[in-house]
């Protein structure tokens, strides 16, 4: 009997669109990397190396593919929603929003759960025993931010359902729609002033990546055999880069896809016009890549490489800024020497660095892997309000989380979510609770099910 990921990787049926795991892991491989090479620490605190050097920023028009992954999120979406769907017992009108709900959010919440409350009792302790100072204080307020990319996800699987029924009425006119509307929010952001406006293309920009998925799941960009088929792609990615590089040539778009300290404007938080073209360009140029990597992922070895990272992909995304600023701590308390971020004796160590911090991910990894772990296939039905009612929870919670940071628990620091103020421990309460609703929402049993 083979290792587990073996088995698994030998019992992959031959309908699976491989590219997409392997899309899967790539973009959240490319964020960790991203993350510890843009991390300028010093004694005084952590910098942002793309501020040190201006000249690398243009980097992030291939580094920043967390688009690639809310796009093949809604590929994945569309094909289990619909899964589901055909599964619902005929005549049946129980609704399979909580148990879609449960089944997507499962693999992805558990890890999230256990790395808050492993971070919360930990700053708890650090803080009641008189620490929270320097980089200890700062790694309490950084470690949490990556939770954005979580709750974004979070609100793309609750939209799934009524989007995907646009999707399938207006087919690239619905994505047409998300696209105008964040323009739309721009122009009034921008030449007409309107406050606040900017945070609705929080959706409307990573809804309408999302909504490529499914354009992709229905075969509707084009890729195939034939050399006529990479058109659309093609169009895709060249039509996404020009205009990106226009909006920013012309203003007020910053160069960065990444968000930079102190600037006045950035291209993700919230999101741009630009960001969603820059979106574009990438999701044409992973799709004019598909048949070279088809061919590499058919061989064993490779997959399996891909089953096994896949394995623990969200763990590891989870606890990468833990790794890394784990490594920077040890430096300082071992008075090791910290060189000043870019110069060339920074450079010469950070292959060192990098290593390090990959291996102590490793050693998270395996400690906490196992809530990563796919659980039992869920019911069909559940209780779709109350599945609705913890994911606005959990969102709400997790997106408060990833400002507020676990810095300065004991004194009741806040954070603005949008223009309500927001505590970790409010945060907190609110992750755990809407979980626990979208787990007991997505129980349910239908007629004719086993209990």
């Amino acid at each position: 009997m083979g290792s587990p990921v073996r088995v698994l990787a030998e019992a992959t049926p031959d309908t699976r669109d491989r590219y997409v795991d392997l899309l899967r892991v790539a973009s959240l491989g490319a964020v960790v990397l991203g993350h510890w090479m843009m991390a300028a620490v010093t004694p005084d605190g952590v910098g942002n190396l793309l501020a040190v050097v201006p000249a690398l920023q243009p980097l992030t028009w291939l580094l920043q593919v967390m688009p690639v992954f809310f796009f093949v999120g809604g590929f994945a979406h569309a094909l289990s929603y619909r899964s589901l769907l055909r599964k619902r017992p005929e005549g049946s009108t129980d609704s399979v929003y909580a148990a879609f709900l449960r089944a997507r959010l499962q693999r992805l919440l558990r890890p999230t759960m256990v790395f808050v409350l492993v971070w919360g009792v930990a700053a708890l302790l650090i803080q009641l025993l008189g620490g929270g100072g320097g980089l200890t204080g700062v790694t309490l307020r950084l470690v949490t931010q990556p939770l954005w990319f979580i709750g974004i996800y979070l609100a793309m699987v609750a939209f799934t359902p009524p989007l995907l029924r646009l999707h399938e009425r207006y087919g690239w006119g619905a994505f047409a729609g998300l696209a105008g509307a964040a323009a739309a929010v721009d122009v009034l952001r921008f030449a007409a002033g309107v406050p606040y406006v900017e945070f609705l293309n929080f959706a409307f920009v990573w809804l309408a990546v999302h909504q490529l998925g499914f354009l992709r799941a229905d075969g509707r960009l084009g890729v195939g055999p034939g050399l006529a088929t990479l058109r659309r792609p093609a169009l895709l990615a060249g039509g996404g880069l020009i205009t990106a590089v226009t909006l920013v040539a012309a203003g007020p778009y910053p160069l960065s896809m990444v968000g930079m300290p102190g600037e006045k404007v950035s291209n993700m938080a919230p999101p741009t016009l630009a960001l969603l073209c820059h979106g574009l360009w990438l999701v044409g140029a992973v799709e004019l890549l598909r048949a070279p990597a088809a061919r590499l992922l058919a061989r064993p070895r490779a997959w399996r490489t891909v089953v096994a990272a896949n394995g623990v992909a969200m763990t590891a995304f989870l606890w990468h800024l833990t790794a890394m600023l784990g490594v920077y701590g040890a430096m300082l308390a071992l008075d090791l020497p910290l060189p000043e971020p870019a110069t060339a004796a920074w450079w010469a160590q950070t292959p060192l660095r990098l290593a390090v911090a990959a291996a102590l991910t490793a050693v998270l990894v395996a400690a906490f892997r196992t809530f990563e772990r796919p659980a039992p296939a869920p019911p069909v039905h559940g209780h779709g309000p109350l599945a609705a009612l913890g994911a606005t929870l959990t969102l709400l919670g997790v997106l408060g989380l990833s400002m507020v940071g676990f810095a300065g628990l004991l004194e009741g620091r806040t954070a603005l979510l949008i223009a309500i103020p927001v505590t970790a421990p409010a945060a907190v309460a609110m992750t755990l609770c809407g979980w626990l609703l979208v787990e007991r929402a997505g129980r349910g049993r239908g007629r004719g099910q086993r209990p």
